[in-house]
């Protein structure tokens, strides 16, 4: 198959750092056929690791989706499939019907989904970039250029690495058939490639989004308007090795920011915002954007309302010190005084035994203590803290130390989960955030265990010792505050 002769254009980057080695026509906009996808499977990302959907749950395919033409798995209208079905299928068949149902069963509609699509490409820093459908298919005003492309295809490696393996598949199964990658030639003659997507419609030509690494270099090349897969392959090919010559071999990673999280849905002034906020200086910084996330009409969980704190008379507050103050002083002395009597039955039962009565020995009274009990302090039902003054008690008599309640980390009762807030170029830096994060989210992370980890791309920030649901809270909170976040599991 052949392409009528649709423009060129192609982009090279060091995916380790963002920096452009090689752009031709980069910046026209084009065709970008199913490159598309890539989109779409970044948005299904997004929502199953915010909690919007799960990839098990169970997607019914309407007359539409199941209407798409080639490429497509071959959907059945009014039948169900589980998302990670469609998700395998949009990244390795490219098929056009399972594009179409997970854009409908994330936002109910496809031009929702492609609402959606936009605000997502505005927020990645894809300036030039329009979407129309889930799937690529030629549609007018629909379009995009190859530096944006290749955007996204370096946001889809770093903020979803999870998901990347996808990608690399040489077939996968999707539920109703097992399905061949698409651009599985390229992964088998390239060493090092990974990914990432393929591309064709007449309009378009023969397109490619690939990724390739080799000892620690990884490039990302996207080439638009190829005239054939072998001529379009070829090209992508060579500007790869362009890249592998070009790139230093040790550079610092810098990942990209990660976008924040806007939810499912977000007013039209949000969207306003958002497109007013990205100009070529600052569109790969998340920053810019942080302002619009309190326009968020909808969120995953119910926030709890303000409530103001309760102001209580003085003359109770100074009746509750009083009944305190009281209390504590007849603990202490209660303490005390069954330290002192328990320590005198002790004495009496280890006095020598021959000057005991001979009637000592008989009934219940035939085991005499031995001289090695010591007094046990029974645990207090009513437990009252004071603020810590600072000083120590290690030298006070044991019965008049105050109570001291120590809590420490345990791997039992499920604590085998962690998340990962960032991947670094050194274990320094990597500590720093750790330690940052940290202070910033003490309600969900105090008593967790920080630790880096060591990894063929970098130093990755880990808190571990977690339970499932503490991690969870603790990722939904960091990534309200636009910090990158995902939960590790157990293993």
């Amino acid at each position: 198959m052949s392409a009528m002769a649709a423009p060129y254009a192609a982009m090279v980057m060091d995916a380790r750092n963002g920096e452009v080695i090689h752009a031709d026509n980069a910046d026209t906009r084009l065709h970008p056929a199913s490159l598309t996808k890539m989109m779409t499977l970044y948005v299904v990302f997004e929502a199953v690791q915010n909690g919007e959907i799960s990839m098990d749950t169970k997607v019914r395919i309407s007359r539409k989706a199941a209407s798409e033409p080639p490429s497509k798995l071959g959907l059945r209208s009014g039948s169900t499939i589980q998302l990670r079905y469609l998700v395998r299928a949009a990244a390795v068949k490219s098929a056009n019907d399972a594009a179409t149902a997970i854009a409908e069963a994330i936002s109910g509609s496809e031009a929702a989904f492609a609402r959606r699509m936009n605000r997502t490409a505005k927020a990645l820093g894809m300036n030039r970039t329009t979407f129309k459908n889930a799937h690529g298919l030629t549609e007018s005003g629909h379009q995009s250029t190859a530096r944006d492309m290749t955007i996204l295809g370096r946001h889809v490696l770093y903020d979803y690495p999870q998901y990347y393996n996808l990608f690399s598949r040489r077939s996968t199964d999707a539920g109703i058939k097992t399905v061949a990658h698409t651009n599985r030639r390229f992964l088998d003659s390239y060493r090092g490639a990974d990914g990432i997507k393929t591309g064709y419609t007449r309009a378009a030509g023969f397109n490619l989004t690939a990724s390739a690494e080799r000892g620690g270099e990884r490039i990302i090349v996207t080439v638009f308007g190829g005239n054939s897969t072998a001529s379009r392959n070829a090209q992508v090919a060579k500007l790869m090795d362009l890249g592998f010559n070009k790139a230093p071999a040790r550079m610092a990673l810098r990942t990209p920011r990660k976008p924040p999280y806007l939810g499912p849905t977000v007013s039209s002034t949000t969207e306003t915002v958002i497109a007013r906020s990205q100009t070529p200086a600052t569109h790969t910084r998340a920053k810019s954007i942080r302002v619009v996330a309190a326009a968020v009409k909808t969120s995953l969980r119910p926030i709890a309302r303000p409530v103001a704190e309760p102001v209580l008379p003085d003359a109770l507050v100074a009746t509750l010190q009083d009944d305190i103050q009281s209390v504590l002083a007849e603990v202490q002395t209660e303490d005390v005084q069954e330290v002192a009597a328990t320590a005198a039955k002790v004495a009496l039962a280890t006095a020598a035994p021959a000057t005991a009565p001979p009637s000592a020995a008989s009934g219940t009274d035939k085991i005499a203590p031995s001289a090695s009990i010591k007094p046990v302090v029974r645990p207090r039902t009513i437990v009252l803290a004071s603020a810590s003054t600072g000083t120590s008690d290690a030298t006070q008599p044991v019965e008049t130390r105050e109570a001291e309640v120590v809590t420490r980390i345990s791997t039992s009762g499920g604590r085998h989960w962690g998340i990962n807030v960032g991947r670094y170029p050194s274990r320094h830096a990597a500590e720093k955030a750790l330690l940052t994060t940290a202070l910033s989210e003490m309600a969900t992370l105090d008593g967790s265990l920080r630790k880096v980890v060591n990894g063929a791309r970098g130093f990755d920030a880990n808190f571990m010792g977690l339970t499932r649901e503490a991690a969870d809270l603790a990722c939904r909170r960091l990534q309200a505050r636009q910090v990158t976040c995902f939960m590790i599991g157990p293993g």
